[in-house]
């Protein structure tokens, strides 16, 4: 069983955090991922940096730029993870666009997560058509699974879709704007989340866009599985460096 879905048994809310991988400085990574397991996170999305972010919004945008700036590369970042194992036991999940994946070589990426120990990936641009139909057995053949998302303008016949095609979780974008924008979760969010409940998914849900704060991961969290936490960690990493985790962490549980 991947290290994905162990984790998503059990009654326990998860707190997954993402961050851009060579920010603030390059070789930054692995000692961010091993303070964020070591203080209780229950799984990391590792952002490959890339040119043209459409889904992120600014505080994402810029850490991925400067992660370019200091010289970030997939091949460096797979250089960097290579033995991640060997100190971490959480799930890693590479959440990018679709762009650098392809420049790479779908298969030789694929290849290259399974052997690091990657668990899944979340691709935004990649339709679940062109994944079922071109990808899909890649991704079965490496033992990753992807992550598909949804947000409240998806229709109930899309999301029973990507329900159908998923065995993990479901990335429950929680508006329709970019990351990093929302200042918390009104009546329009919560009637999402909960019509999202009633449709009794076969996947958990985990809830991302929007999460700050212990308010906002309790509200995420009432209905779904988990919330991913991205831009307010990323300015924790701006203003605090990477010393201060454990007192990001804790002021989320």
């Amino acid at each position: 069983m991947n290290r994905i879905q162990q984790k998503l048994q059990g009654d326990k809310k998860l707190l997954s955090i993402y961050f851009s991988a060579g920010f603030p400085s390059l070789n930054d990574t692995v000692s961010i991922i091993q303070d964020l397991e070591k203080n209780g996170v229950d799984f990391i999305e590792i952002g490959l940096p890339f040119s043209d972010p459409l889904a992120d919004g600014p505080t994402i945008q810029e850490s991925s730029t400067i992660a370019l700036r200091n010289g970030m590369t997939t091949e460096i970042l797979f250089n960097q993870l290579k033995d991640i194992r060997t100190s971490v036991n959480i799930p890693l999940i590479i959440m990018g666009y679709f762009n650098p994946m392809l420049q790479y070589g779908v298969e030789a990426f694929c290849a290259k997560c399974a052997e690091i120990g990657i668990d899944g990936l979340i691709i935004p641009d990649l339709p679940l058509d062109v994944y079922e139909r071109e990808y899909k057995a890649i991704f079965e053949k490496h033992g990753l699974l992807n992550i598909f998302l949804i947000t409240p303008q998806t229709g109930d016949d899309r999301i029973r879709q990507i329900d159908a095609a998923s065995n993990g979780f479901i990335y429950m974008v929680s508006s329709a704007g970019v990351t990093g924008s929302q200042s918390g979760f009104g009546n329009t969010q919560e009637d999402y989340f909960n019509r999202i409940a009633k449709m009794n998914l076969n996947n958990p849900q985990i809830v991302g866009f929007g999460i700050k704060d212990k308010e906002t991961f309790n509200q995420a969290t009432k209905t779904a599985k988990g919330a991913i936490i991205g831009s307010a960690f990323i300015k924790h990493l701006n203003t605090t460096g990477i010393n201060e985790i454990a007192n990001f962490v804790k002021a989320i549980r």
